[in-house]
């Protein structure tokens, strides 16, 4: 075992960093981005209006907070699996998922003021790591298949 931890001493260190990084980022969350869903989601959300929002700054916030996650996660992923097949395709998701969780979230925002929990979903997949949490083990998945 102790063969083990060596030899992967860089997967773990890495994992230890990124893991680190996504902690600080979401420590310094309001001083680093412009959202003022913060305080709205952690109000009676469900009773209460969409707060007034700048979009532009809004987008951008989302959207700087999305990369650094997704640019951590693709660290993440690459120092796992050593592979840029799978750097690539997870690139390519997360480029799709930037595309579609914004896009839904500001169709959310102007054409449903009474879809509360679902922009609490669609902004909870922005700005937090979720989907390296699926790719990981799919990935993992898939490499032990190919393997049989």
């Amino acid at each position: 075992m102790l063969n083990k931890l060596k030899h992967n001493k860089f997967k773990i260190l890495t994992a230890v960093i990124v893991v680190i990084c996504f902690a600080v980022i979401r420590m310094f969350e309001r001083k680093l981005f412009y959202d003022p869903f913060v305080t709205y989601f952690s109000a009676d959300f469900l009773s209460i209006p969409y707060p007034p929002v700048e979009n532009l700054k809004l987008f951008f916030g989302l959207f700087s907070r999305y990369f650094l996650n997704s640019a951590l996660s693709l660290l993440l992923i690459y120092a796992l699996f050593r592979d840029r097949d799978i750097l690539k395709v997870s690139l390519f998701m997360y480029i799709f998922f930037l595309v579609i969780l914004l896009g839904a979230f500001f169709i959310i925002l102007e054409f449903f003021p009474d879809g509360s929990w679902l922009l609490f979903y669609v902004r909870r997949f922005i700005i937090q790591p979720v989907l390296v949490l699926l790719f990981i083990p799919g990935f993992y998945y898939q490499l032990q298949n190919s393997k049989k």
